[in-house]
């Protein structure tokens, strides 16, 4: 047998196949840190084999506040909703593997970041409420996630004043609550004094995560 050139792709065994990952930076500017932890990631990622989408959130003109309630519930691909948002859907749904990449402000995340939480993550499409009562299905089961934070802050200090806000927000109250496991949380501290060097290692890590995330499996499932 002929050994794969160094670098390439492994071979993907039958009834799978790479992975379809989904990087959002939440960062509303792509000349940041975050925006080149982001990069970094996904050509890494793409690098390895996956089928990988970037989506800059800073970059989009959809309102991030659901000023209609139709807004918030899933009615089918040709509800009346903004080209970014049918847009930004349609990738969430074709994802195995979403990563998001923010900042920490305020103790939490980005208005951008949320409001693509909030136009994106509908009911009906994300989610189900069975009936009156308290449970519901998470129907974006199957997919797992990635976060990466960066932050002026002390790892020990969003730990013990902002009690991870952020971070458990996202995992639990987001992607758990829609099925979504996340498989990874990167916290990038001290960003405003950090150095060159160090905010260079950071880049190779994200790097590295992609490549690693990029190698894992997924079982073949119709296309959405």
């Amino acid at each position: 047998m002929t050994a794969a050139p160094a670098g390439a792709p492994a071979a993907v065994p039958a009834g799978t196949r790479p992975p379809r990952v989904l990087v959002v930076l939440g960062h509303p500017r792509t000349d940041s840190l975050c925006g080149a932890l982001a990069s970094s990631y996904a050509a890494a990622a793409r690098d390895a084999g996956a089928e990988v989408e970037l989506l800059a959130l800073g970059g989009t003109t959809f309102d991030v506040a659901a000023r209609r309630p139709s807004t918030l519930r899933w009615e089918g691909p040709d509800q009346d909703l903004e080209p970014d948002v049918r847009a930004a859907i349609a990738s969430l749904r074709r994802a195995d593997h979403v990563v998001l990449v923010f900042p920490q402000w305020w103790g939490t995340y980005p208005a951008v970041l949320k409001g693509f939480v909030d136009r994106v993550f509908l009911s009906q499409l994300a989610f189900r409420h069975r009936g009156a009562g308290l449970g519901w299905d998470r129907l974006l089961s199957g997919r797992t996630a990635r976060l990466v934070m960066t932050m002026d802050s002390p790892v020990w200090w969003d730990r013990l004043r902002y009690r991870s806000a952020a971070v458990h927000s996202l995992v639990h109250a987001t992607l758990g609550f829609c099925g979504i496991r996340t498989v990874g949380v990167t916290r990038h501290a001290r960003v405003r004094t950090s150095s060159a060097a160090t905010r260079a290692r950071w880049v190779a890590e994200a790097a590295r995560h992609g490549r690693a995330d990029a190698r894992r499996r997924v079982r073949t499932r119709a296309d959405v």
